[in-house]
């Protein structure tokens, strides 16, 4: 009993779990930061200007509360939200290392614990009594309604082509054996879709209105301060650094844990990271509306021919 609570509490803790996951999730940060610098011709930051960022709101900076707030509301929703995403991470990672750890169903709790963050940043920002943190947050849902249909209709289809699988470590080993959903016409299509998916689950440009910090002054994060803003940066850098893991996963037949097959998951996951820094580099932001029609306009449309297209095989 001993030796499983420690077990647990390392992974969930330790390796591959919170402090990995952060790490890795502020070196991905500080790429983002470094691509973005040079392609507007600025130096950029130091490596380790996340960690100092972290590390300041979180040691020097005074956490302030707002007059007339739910503080157990407002206090709590930063750690719900970063528990969330350490869970995504840690299950992802271990599943990849050891499909056998994988248990039906999984793919489903990774889908719920992703909506997780968005809902404690919406909760967060309602109960700050501030109406610009109000708005921020009313962008926020609407943005999540609009982008979870076709995220949802892309994952069935690295489902289908893996038989049906409901499993991280079946769809795994399904890919591994009978090639990569990615080599297929709905794999592709799937694929797209999802990107933009998660860029607007990452709150990036374009899709960044419920932030926009030159239109409402940061709106859902306005009234958070020391500790609680530096749990909700710190869950923003986890979830960059586990749904590229979760693409590798379901499109590009997991991390193999071969010399060969480390450094092709690496590849991936750096060439995911750059699509994602390069849209959010070469788009203006749009409007809450225009974002809605987006997704259950043109990629929900997308997202339906890749399911047909899966649907018979191809």
């Amino acid at each position: 009993m001993i030796t499983k609570a420690f077990e647990y509490t390392f992974l969930l803790l330790i390796f591959p779990g919170f402090l990995f996951s952060g790490t890795m999730g502020l070196m991905t940060g500080w790429v983002d930061r470094k691509v973005t610098a040079r392609l507007q011709w600025r130096a950029g930051p130091p490596w380790y200007q996340n960690f100092v960022d972290i590390a300041k709101l979180t040691l020097y900076k005074e956490t302030l509360i707002p007059e007339g707030v739910s503080k157990a509301v407002f206090l709590g929703m930063p750690a719900v939200g970063l528990a969330a995403a350490t869970l995504v991470s840690t299950m992802l990672l271990v599943i990849n290392a050891v499909p056998q750890r994988t248990f039906i169903g999984d793919v489903i709790v990774v889908v719920y614990l992703l909506l997780i963050p968005p809902i404690a940043l919406m909760l967060g920002a309602f109960a700050s009594a501030n109406s610009l943190a109000s708005l921020g947050a009313s962008r926020e849902m609407k943005l999540m309604l609009s982008y979870e249909l076709p995220f949802i209709l892309a994952l069935a289809v690295p489902i289908m082509k893996t038989g049906y699988a409901i499993k991280l470590g079946s769809i795994i080993a399904a890919q591994q054996s009978t090639g990569i959903v990615i080599a297929s016409a709905s794999g592709v299509i799937s694929f797209i879709v999802m990107l933009f998916c998660i860029q607007a689950k990452l709150g990036f440009i374009p899709f960044d209105m419920p932030e926009a910090e030159t239109e409402i002054m940061a709106g859902t994060y306005i009234e958070y301060s020391g500790k609680p803003l530096a749990m909700f940066k710190l869950t923003k850098a986890i979830l960059f650094f586990a749904i590229p893991v979760l693409m590798i996963t379901l499109y590009c037949g997991g991390i193999k844990l071969t010399p060969w097959g480390v450094v092709t998951a690496v590849l991936e996951y750096v060439g995911i990271v750059v699509l994602i820094v390069v849209i959010k580099n070469t788009n203006p932001r749009v409007r809450i509306d225009q974002a809605v029609r987006f997704f259950w306009g043109v990629m929900t449309v997308l997202a339906v021919a890749a399911v047909v297209l899966a649907y018979i095989g191809y």
